[in-house]
């Protein structure tokens, strides 16, 4: 069962430390075998005998070439010896201190993919503006199952009449989240005592007319490769299990100031490779046998479980439809730069989006509104107006659907 997990320092592990190791080596190799290419100095069984050899040692001798001579079939003089072995040892002591130089994780390359050149940040692009299409509140469903399975639009009513209150949906998606992740294994970290903190400033709020937007205390999950201060970012890798990134991704700020109420960090496949991380393999809630593809994995699978109100994932290749498909959920894969990285596992520099999860497409574009946009930190995302609901005629348009063999009919996605 997922608990809360508090802060764990460190950001290695004695595996990660041996993958260095052997990494390092193999560019050593790699490093002495140009060097030696750039020179113009022997041949190819040369120049690989030298670089085991300068592997092994961490350095390189006239000694070392000689012995790589007699395997080669070559013969130089002492003085070219000693030439090449001054040359070889400048480029492994450059490397080295290319390799010396910190480099994290969220160290961006140093160029950038910028999907929209020359626009710059508007101060006419504002968040949190959108509005559901239907005002009527709801009247609160008899079981709490129902009321678990509610999209984002009519939770939001029943939130805004006090028809339901923010603690009390975030405690039956808790409980929710416990009771059923043993059997999914879509839940790497309850954020219990944090959810519990936000959502009771959010029913203060709103007893004190304070109205945020729709999301204002409305239960949500996070694909756990968005950072958040004090627990654990894992990316779905043993390695990183108990890793904590002492940041707060742009998109869980963004969530926060909308007023959401973070209760749990949600399942991906290691490194967002499919649905299998160190905890399992996450499951469809239509076919607990079948996966529920990925790698937001945990995202899809919370969401249509009724578990959270919403969830957001991150797609490279279909990391967001895939998952949205198998487990009947709606998912919205924004345009490349609509919504900032900042905080977040990098897969792709230049192909990586983050994107809402839920169970009707309208609440995709209310989460969309609250997340989008520019915001300094990501050099590729930008500012680009959003209006919802949408201010174009539905007239002529096109929808697509697809029917899951796992879900019912109601499965729609973009």
């Amino acid at each position: 069962m997922p608990h809360e997990t508090p802060s764990v320092p460190g950001r290695s592990s004695e595996a990660t430390a041996r993958n260095s190791n052997d990494i390092r080596e193999g560019s050593t190799r790699r490093a002495t075998l140009k060097a030696l290419a750039a020179l113009g100095i022997g041949t190819a069984t040369f120049r690989r005998a030298l670089a085991v050899q300068a592997d092994e040692a961490g350095k390189v001798s006239p000694e070392m070439i000689k012995q790589a001579e007699w395997i080669a079939g070559l013969e130089l003089t002492d003085e070219e010896r000693k030439t090449a072995a001054r040359s070889v040892q400048r480029s492994l002591d450059a490397f080295k201190t290319l390799r010396a130089v910190e480099v994290d994780y969220d160290v961006p390359p140093a160029l950038s993919f910028v999907p929209a050149p020359g626009l710059r940040p508007s101060e006419g692009v504002r968040r949190n503006q959108a509005s559901p299409t239907e005002w009527q509140a709801p009247k609160r469903p008899d079981s709490d199952e129902a009321l678990a399975f509610l999209p984002v639009t009519e939770l939001s009513a029943l939130l805004r009449t006090r028809q339901v209150s923010a603690t009390e949906l975030t405690t039956l998606y808790i409980d929710r989240l416990k009771r059923f992740d043993p059997l999914l294994k879509c839940v790497v970290t309850l954020t219990e005592a944090l959810a519990l903190k936000q959502a009771a400033k959010a029913d203060a709020e709103l007893a004190a007319g304070i109205y945020r937007g729709p999301l204002h205390g409305i239960p949500w999950g996070a694909k756990d490769l968005i950072a958040y201060p004090g627990y654990p970012t894992s990316w779905g890798a043993t390695p990183f299990k108990d890793r904590v990134i002492d940041e707060k991704a742009t998109v869980a700020a963004r969530l926060e100031e909308a007023g959401a109420v973070l209760v749990a960090k949600l399942t991906l496949g290691a490194l967002a490779q499919g649905d299998r991380w160190f905890g399992g393999m996450t499951r469809s809630p239509w076919d607990p046998r079948r996966g529920s593809s990925g790698s937001s994995a945990g995202s899809a699978a919370s969401v249509a479980a009724g578990l959270v109100g919403f969830a957001i994932g991150s797609e490279t290749l279909g990391s967001i439809v895939s998952p949205c498909k198998a487990c009947g959920a709606s998912g919205l894969r924004p345009t490349f730069g609509r919504v900032s990285r900042h905080g977040c596992m990098s897969l792709s520099w230049s192909m990586d989006k983050l994107g809402p999860i839920a169970r009707s497409m309208e609440d995709c574009a209310l989460v969309l509104d609250a997340i989008h946009g520019f915001d300094g930190l990501d050099p590729s995302a930008v500012d680009h107006p959003f209006a919802w609901p949408p201010e174009w005629p539905s007239a002529g348009s096109r929808w697509g659907t697809s029917r899951s063999p796992t879900a019912p009919s109601t499965n729609a996605r973009t």
